[in-house]
């Protein structure tokens, strides 16, 4: 019985495969596979909150679940893209997304405001 890693198993190009399934890959698709190819799927998955058989199904398009919510946490976490929160100021998509989609906690002030302002904000996408 051989444990540990196969010796003959190729490195994966994971750009090249998001390229080849998508025709052509979509900006934030690339930025996945970069990043996956950079550290890895894990690590990947765990910087955007999902598992890595998503990441795997995303670069292979073929992922059957909400692709604009995985594209947009994809923009704020690996490619920067921010909003303007009326409460926190200047913070990525990601982050706003989470602060939408988080239970209501009576541990400070912040998270009041945040709760009130996130009914009426105009970067509101997660629907109570």
């Amino acid at each position: 019985m051989i444990r540990g890693p196969r010796s003959a198993t190729a490195a994966i190009d994971y750009v090249a495969r998001a390229h080849t399934a998508w025709d052509p890959a979509p900006d934030w698709v690339v930025a996945i596979a970069e990043e996956v190819a950079a550290t890895s799927v894990r690590e990947t998955a765990k910087r955007l909150g999902y598992s890595p058989s998503v990441v795997h199904e995303v670069i292979a398009a073929t992922y059957r679940g909400d692709l604009g919510r995985v594209e947009h946490i994809a923009r704020g976490a690996l490619m920067g893209a921010t909003v303007i929160c009326p409460v926190l100021d200047e913070i990525g998509r990601d982050r706003c997304r989470q602060e939408q989609s988080a239970p209501f906690r009576a541990t400070n002030s912040t998270r009041a405001h945040l709760r009130r302002a996130c009914r009426t904000c105009p970067n509101r996408e997660v629907k109570s």
